[in-house]
């Protein structure tokens, strides 16, 4: 295994974890400090733990109000995870865009329109209206 990325994942476990701890203000301002922190959201949003999934869910809420930060960064390791096998996933992911607001995910949102899964089909139309709204 690359060390690095050995040490990326080690880093990521330990946000996780620290999340499942209730530490969610210490990783809020982990990743205003260091913007780059952003390209791992999609791998976290895939944590087992469901206290992950909703921390990372508000840490992208948080900082979105935040306006120095670029969480575009994270749509790269989200788009993948609209063909995830699971839907709660799926629609995590669908969910996080929308948030998010980039107008580039707008493709793959409407792909998601014809999800198998009802819950998913649902967030991605919000999804799309959020960032339709936003943009204009």
């Amino acid at each position: 295994m690359d060390s690095g990325k050995g040490m990326e994942k080690e880093f990521q476990d330990m946000i996780a974890d620290y999340m499942e701890k209730g530490f969610l203000e210490n990783i809020i301002d982990m990743f205003k400090h260091d913007h780059s922190l952003c390209c791992l959201i999609g791998e976290l949003i895939q944590d087992d733990r469901m206290r992950v999934r909703i921390g990372v869910t508000a840490l992208v809420e948080e900082l979105s109000g935040v306006g120095d930060i670029d969480l575009r960064a994270a749509v790269p390791g989200l788009l993948p995870l609209l063909h995830h096998e699971e839907p709660v996933i799926r629609g995590d992911a669908v969910n996080l865009l929308g948030i998010i607001g980039d107008e580039s995910a707008l493709p793959a949102l409407e792909e998601a329109l014809a999800d198998a899964d009802p819950s998913v089909r649902m967030l991605a139309g919000e999804a799309m209206a959020d960032i339709r709204s936003s943009g204009a």
